[in-house]
């Protein structure tokens, strides 16, 4: 990785010129907002780290002054848990990628994680972190962290793995003829060639996370109540009151913190990210120098720090630590025959220890006639996940490719997508209530949408950039060869696009069930409309704060999503990776 690829003409001398030493006028301009920032950030970490008094002693206002510290503490509880994220995914990701048998337990976990909601965990979480911090704000603080976070880690985690597992043999044949150890070849060549997949799942999952904005600021169990001030908690109040000015208030407020961080800071890392592609699909043009990326290059205090930062990191990324490869491989070959009996045996323990403590629990829980019943609600849900699944694909699935064959278009569908991932689609929950009383319309149908509105935009997204990334040499000779209509789609885009799609429609799904809680209980003001499914189901079992209906919801909610993996999205990817690669 050089200089050049980190976005410098070439390696800074830090001492040498006498300009470097000195301010100009954007780097005071900078200081300032960096200062201002630094104020706002230390006022609204004091407030976190206070004690936890009554919601009643702490309401939540909907003027709108208040409005912009709202923000600031809510942003700063996204960013918070996207730094979690990132290190999950470092750790988890690098892991299941590198050892078989940590891949053999963490993928299908992870599969699961990403598709079981986090509301049906609330009641647990929330006891967990108010008990680790009793009577401090930093326990709420901390449950509303750890909620985004897990609308955030799993996509983010899913793609870096996917991209590891993907580095080039010819890259991987020349880290092991350079002789690179494993902690070289992970930050020389792993993270370099993972780098675009990591930014753009970052931009996903910092839009996904709004959505659990409201839930996570807002937090109701049982008896317990907690309000942490942020957006979310602000437009729980704004919805509670029916208060339309205030709703709008908070859009725009939304909006305007999702564009600042946009241009500050994802469209230079997406610019920076550009130069660590490989090869050029058919959206493979120059990505254009974002603005901030240009004033950055024009300070001089700034950019040597900048300089100081990437050479420490630099020297970091070269310290001859682990294995070589050839001995990483060695030792992978030995490995075998008795320690995978071994391995074998421990995990098949494992497994019927943790079903015999499940079948004693349940037994002593629950009828049969209860599971039964859960189990049924559970089918509804399904059925709603799966025909939503199926409309947002027919929909998107041309859309997306139409915008991925042309690079403006495809650069202008990306950013209008982020926006409208970004926006929580909870809001729109409301509208949905309102026309369903107006009309007399069934909660059971018409609440469905509501279950993808925010999901499907992960369909459009993997779309464009599979699509994007097909080869042009390909494209042209269907061109020459008057290869068109469903030929074309069947033969040669959608399996081109088809491990794009499979990692759009997983996350989609996973996102789904996770709208399930939210969509099949919806509320305006005091009207409440609920549809038979697990996810209404939860939310009324959350808001009793009934500990062993929020564990069988849950449980059966886990079940239902290993079985659709294990028997349709595990095996369909698999078929993908082996007979629908491109190369």
């Amino acid at each position: 990785m050089t200089y050049r690829q980190l976005g410098f003409s070439s390696q800074p001398n830090l001492l040498s010129s006498a300009t470097q030493r000195y301010l100009n006028r954007v780097d005071g301009l900078l200081l300032v907002c960096l200062a201002a920032l630094a104020i706002g950030v230390g006022t609204a970490v004091r407030h976190m780290l206070g004690p936890l008094v009554p919601v009643a002693a702490t309401p939540v206002h909907l003027q709108f002054r208040y409005l912009p510290g709202y923000a600031l503490r809510t942003t700063l509880r996204m960013f918070a848990a996207l730094a979690l994220s990132l290190v999950f995914t470092f750790c988890y990701a690098t892991l299941a990628a590198r050892s078989r048998r940590a891949r053999q337990l963490l993928l299908p976990l992870l599969d699961v994680l990403q598709s079981v909601p986090i509301l049906g965990f609330l009641t647990f979480t929330v006891t967990f972190f108010l008990g680790l911090f009793p009577g401090r704000a930093l326990g709420g603080e901390l449950a509303a962290i750890f909620t985004i976070f897990t609308s955030q880690a799993w996509n983010m985690t899913l793609g870096m793995y996917q991209s590891l597992r993907s580095v080039p043999a010819d890259l991987e044949e020349t880290a092991r003829c350079f002789g690179l150890t494993s902690w070289q070849k992970f930050w020389r060549l792993d993270v370099p060639c993972a780098v675009p997949s990591l930014v753009w799942n970052a931009m996903i999952s910092m839009a996904g996370g709004w959505f659990m904005v409201v839930y996570s600021e807002s937090i109701t169990v049982g008896n317990t109540d907690v309000v942490l001030p942020g957006v979310g908690s602000y437009v729980g109040v704004a919805i509670e009151q029916k208060n339309i000015a205030a709703v709008a208030a908070a859009i725009v407020a939304m909006m305007a913190v999702i564009l600042i961080y946009d241009q500050v800071l994802f469209r230079p890392l997406a610019a920076w990210a550009a130069r660590f592609r490989l090869g050029t699909g058919a959206g493979g043009v120059q990505v254009a120098e974002p603005w901030f990326l240009r004033l950055l290059r024009r300070t001089r205090l700034l950019s040597a720090l900048g300089g100081i930062l990437l050479l420490g990191l630099r020297k970091i990324s070269y310290l001859p630590l682990g294995s070589r490869n050839g001995s990483v491989a060695r030792q992978a070959a030995s490995q075998g025959g008795r320690g995978e009996w071994i391995w074998r045996v421990t995990m098949g323990a494992v497994f019927l220890l943790a079903l015999y403590q499940v079948w004693v629990y349940g037994r002593e829980t629950y009828t049969l006639e209860q599971i039964g019943h859960v189990f049924t609600l559970g089918g509804f849900t399904l059925l709603r996940v799966i025909s939503m699944l199926v409309l947002a694909s027919l929909i998107w699935v041309p859309l997306g490719v139409w915008f991925g064959l042309n690079p403006a278009r495809a650069r202008a569908a990306q950013l209008a997508a982020q926006y409208c991932a970004a926006f929580p689609a909870n809001l729109f929950f409301p509208v949905f209530v309102v026309g369903i009383v107006h009309f007399h319309l069934a909660p059971d149908i018409w609440l469905t949408p509501l279950m993808i509105l925010g999901a499907q935009w992960y369909i459009l997204f993997n779309v464009i950039a599979g699509t994007s990334s097909f080869p042009v040499e390909l494209l042209e000779v269907c061109r020459d060869l008057n290869v068109t209509g469903w030929f074309w789609w069947r033969r040669v885009l959608l399996p081109g696009i088809m491990p794009y799609y499979l990692v759009g429609a997983i996350a989609a799904s996973g996102g789904a069930w996770n709208a399930a809680i939210a969509s099949e209980m919806a509320e305006w003001g005091s009207t409440t409309l609920t549809a038979h499914g697990l996810g209404a189901y939860i939310a009324q079992a959350t808001q009793k704060g009934d500990m062993s209906e929020v564990g069988l919801g849950t449980a059966t909610m886990c079940v239902f999503v290993m079985l659709l993996n294990m028997l349709f999205w595990r095996p369909f990817s698999d078929y993908a990776a082996r007979r629908l690669k491109l190369s």
